[in-house]
């Protein structure tokens, strides 16, 4: 298995820049490695966009990042034909969505109509302008934040979007021995200037294939699918998760137990990542929010009602 030591020269090597989220970037690492996207919820200033850049640096990879405000267009991230009087034909030129990773900041600060033309891009990894349809490179990666604390002038996510997303993380404040340790490695020079790949998009590409072959037993399957239905069926849940949430669990815990050095997913995997995977997922009651509780605190007590699986003696 090849995955881990990947894993391990990525994280160490983000960790020169963004002192004290190694879980972050773990989980960040693991949306890379199935496909999926992420989604980052918290305050300006911690390290969203850092974040982002040493990831692609890491990895070698083409970045772009899209600032979304109110009068933002669909044709400003798609891209746009535009006609070439030379050739008296109409050229492309790509948008900022055709990279491998894109950083969607502020994501809920532009129309609902404009947030939409990053639909296609996540699902089909394609973009279509005038009815010609453009492949976007692999590995592909969308990390869309949210500031939680501007409401004003935000267009909240449609629940079809945010299900896009494999992960939904927070990045939080450092602690005050990490925050030194910021200063200090900042005090004269941005490390990122000087970041060096220590990947390549190819070796992505091959880890992300031999992810799919981390077995996964018929009980752990069932937990997960247990997992997912007792989100529907919960009284304070009106929507609960998606099979694409049950297939971003099952993905999501394939990749981390293939980072961690297993071929095998355990239980404990699928715990660890159920609020990451299926939180954003869910769409609580006035009633439950009225009470003072959160999607949060009902996936909590789900989780810990369903049994987990135990290996017979």
């Amino acid at each position: 298995m090849t995955i881990q030591p990947i894993a391990e020269r990525l994280k160490k090597n983000i960790g020169e820049v963004l002192v004290g989220k190694d879980a972050v970037v773990e989980l960040a690492l693991v949306a890379l490695l199935c496909e999926g996207h992420l989604l980052i919820e918290d305050v300006p200033g911690i390290g969203k966009t850092t974040l982002a850049k040493a990831i692609a640096r890491s990895l070698s990879c083409s970045f772009a990042r899209i600032q979304f405000t109110p009068d933002l267009l669909p044709a400003d991230i798609s891209g746009v034909s535009i006609f070439n009087r030379q050739t008296r034909e109409f050229e492309f030129r790509p948008g900022p969505i055709l990279n491998q990773l894109v950083l969607a900041d502020e994501v809920n600060r532009a129309t609902p109509r404009t947030q939409s033309a990053l639909l296609e891009a996540m699902q089909e990894r394609t973009v279509t302008v005038d009815g010609v349809t453009h492949n976007i490179p692999r590995p592909f990666l969308v990390m869309a934040t949210q500031n939680p604390i501007e409401l004003e002038g935000t267009f909240p996510l449609p629940e079809a979007q945010v299900d896009r997303f494999l992960l939904k993380v927070h990045l939080g404040y450092p602690t005050e021995a990490e925050e030194n340790e910021i200063l200090l490695r900042y005090r004269s020079t941005d490390p990122l200037d000087t970041l060096e790949a220590v990947a390549t998009p190819a070796e992505l590409l091959a880890a992300q294939s031999q992810v799919r072959e981390i077995a996964v037993e018929e009980s752990v399957r069932q937990y997960m699918v247990r997992l997912v239905h007792a989100t529907r069926e919960h009284s304070a849940v009106e929507l609960g998760a998606s099979p694409r949430g049950s297939m971003g669990l099952y993905r999501a815990a394939q990749a981390l137990a293939a980072m961690r050095g297993r071929s095998f997913v355990l239980p404990d995997d699928v715990k660890y990542l159920a609020p990451f995977v299926l939180t954003h997922r869910l769409v609580i009651s006035p009633q439950t929010r009225l009470r003072g509780r959160t999607p949060e605190t009902v996936l909590a007590e789900i989780v810990e009602s369903v049994p987990v699986p135990v290996e017979q003696l």
